[in-house]
């Protein structure tokens, strides 16, 4: 089976994206690994320091391991890691990248962490791909009234900036802020910076990657890809479609845990297989 790296290849050869979507349980990797095996494409799990909590880290390394053995081109990200020792601990248990976000900090900071990490993942030989984030698009994965604070056009990424940053640190992937957000708002994402992107993967020499994907319209995330996006991010939008069908499960009176969560997986499932086929171009 082809590795991650290979397969980020694959796809900017094809010019479509590979999708990411967060999991915090058993439920949510199944409906991931189902809707992949329908589309069979590439993917990604990715999981934060809180999902990482709640599922367990050697678990969730052991869950893709699984699926992946039985055929499925399935990788596990450890998404959105503040510290290097978090991320030392997660490059150690196998995943196969993690993204170390010190965007929120001065860019000699960011640059100093960023590539201690990358360093740490070069030494281990394990193959690990490290991304690394400069530009601000909030933390949150909530529903929201406005944009998150701190958040503007100022703080997207300047593209000479994003080719110095990875020069500096060595990433393998980088992730720019370019009017994405994390979280939805009520009255709809502000528009992503097509333009912006494309600057900026004209200035880099490693795939780019789109985070705070829910909330995004289709069109904008077919010029995202052609212009240039290699992974995209979902995860409000899974939270969203599984709180929605975990409550239609309660409702039936259904009191077997696997029944009433059932609706909750299938809505999920739906969620990841539309954006697969999206971003597949399929």
């Amino acid at each position: 089976m082809k590795t991650l790296r290979e397969y980020l290849a694959w796809a900017e050869e094809k010019q479509v994206a590979l999708g990411h979507f967060n999991i915090s349980d058993s439920e949510g990797f199944k409906a991931v690994v189902e809707a992949a095996q329908i589309l069979k494409v590439p993917t990604i799990v990715g999981i934060s320091e809180g999902e990482r909590e709640f599922l367990g880290l050697k678990e969730a390394v052991a869950l893709v391991k699984t699926a992946r053995e039985n055929g499925l081109p399935i990788f596990l990200n450890a998404d959105h890691t503040y510290s290097v020792e978090k991320s030392r601990t997660a490059i150690d248990a196998g995943v196969d990248s993690i993204i170390i976000d010190e965007a929120d900090k001065p860019y000699e900071e960011n640059v100093r962490l960023t590539k201690e990490v990358v360093n740490y993942a070069r030494a281990k030989g394990a193959g690990t791909v490290v991304e690394g984030e400069l530009g601000f698009i909030g933390q949150s994965s909530k529903i929201m009234d406005k944009l998150p604070e701190g958040v503007s056009e100022k703080t997207q990424t300047d593209p000479q900036e994003a080719a110095k940053f990875v020069q500096e640190t060595g990433v393998d992937l980088f992730a720019p802020s370019v009017g994405n957000i994390h979280g939805m708002i009520k009255t709809g994402n502000p528009k992503l910076n097509i333009e912006r992107i494309k600057s900026i993967k004209k200035a880099v020499t490693v795939p780019l990657v789109l985070h705070g994907g829910s909330g995004i319209s289709d069109d904008e995330f077919m010029k995202a890809i052609d212009a240039g996006m290699r992974i995209i991010h979902i995860n409000t939008e899974l939270r969203v479609a599984y709180k929605e069908g975990v409550e239609e499960g309660i409702r039936s009176g259904e009191i077997a845990p696997y029944k009433f969560l059932a609706e909750g997986v299938e809505q999920m499932k739906r969620v990841v297989h539309d954006r697969l086929k999206l971003f597949n171009k399929l």
